[in-house]
């Protein structure tokens, strides 16, 4: 069966990559992204190589008019046909169109680092901040349930961080609340046929810390990942169930001694990273 899968943040590290391997197994893209020009490349690329039926939605969903149209395409109810396959111009039906298939897999990947402790950053970047790793995720995952209900099936896979299971500032504590939410939501809504999981990576090899410009030379080379391998792991695990999916050995065993270990011994290691 063709999924019709949205990812936000879709041009760059993670996103690209969950773009890239949903591409090749066939299933159709919604790639939502601020900057429209890598956001076309990136579909052309993709149409291209695969075959594939791609729309874009370039938003910023941190703005009410962009996040309202991401919302409007999540909200598409059964019936429409799916988009235009092969090559073609980059697009597709838009939010509401009779064309536009719904969404049938939500991968909430967009969202940023904040390098400052959280006194040291203006209240209105830690709003900004809170709103694209809680706030947006929810909004995205509340209307892409109410398609997915009727259904009886769908996906919602969420980028929280081994962060998410230790003491570190707003992002751990944003990364905790969607790892929260998604052991919730599964149980509440697995028996309906809808998955819902928190990807729970550490550090990968993408453009996130240059962003925010950390240090990555304090983080040892052990403990970078590779999107490709974050990824694959991320869409077995959805696809078994589980309500969190936390990529390779060694971060299992990472996440499994945050729990026990005294918090200021995890706070003081996990200070070393993002």
């Amino acid at each position: 069966m063709t999924e019709t899968v949205l990812i936000t943040g879709a041009t760059s590290g993670i996103g690209a990559e969950f773009a890239r391997q949903y591409a090749a197994r066939g299933d159709d893209l919604v790639l939502v992204a601020r900057a429209p020009g890598p956001l076309d490349e990136v579909a052309r690329e993709l149409r291209g190589r695969w075959g594939i039926g791609v729309e874009t939605i370039a938003a910023d969903l941190l703005d009410d008019e962009g996040l309202g149209r991401v919302l409007e395409r999540l909200r598409v109810a059964a019936g429409g046909g799916p988009p235009a396959r092969g090559p073609g111009l980059v697009g597709g039906p838009g939010p509401g169109t009779p064309g536009a298939s719904p969404v049938t897999v939500l991968v909430n990947n967009a969202g940023y680092g904040l390098v400052k402790p959280f006194a040291d950053n203006t209240l209105e970047d830690e709003i900004r901040h809170l709103r694209i790793h809680v706030e947006v995720p929810l909004a995205l995952a509340h209307a892409a349930l109410q398609s997915m209900r009727p259904r009886r099936a769908g996906m919602i896979l969420t980028v929280a961080s081994v962060a998410g299971f230790t003491p570190r500032g707003t992002y751990g504590a944003a990364k905790a609340a969607m790892i929260s939410f998604s052991r919730w939501a599964n149980l509440t809504y697995g028996p309906e046929g809808i998955r819902v999981t928190a990807v729970c990576p550490g550090f990968v090899h993408t453009q996130f810390h240059q962003r925010m410009g950390a240090d990555k030379s304090s983080v040892p080379g052990p403990l970078w990942l590779d999107a490709a391998l974050v990824v694959r792991e991320a869409i077995r695990d959805a696809a078994a169930g589980k309500a969190v999916s936390v990529p390779s050995a060694r971060y299992k065993l990472i996440t499994a001694l945050a729990r026990v270990a005294p918090s200021p011994l995890v706070a003081r290691l996990a200070r070393r990273g993002r």
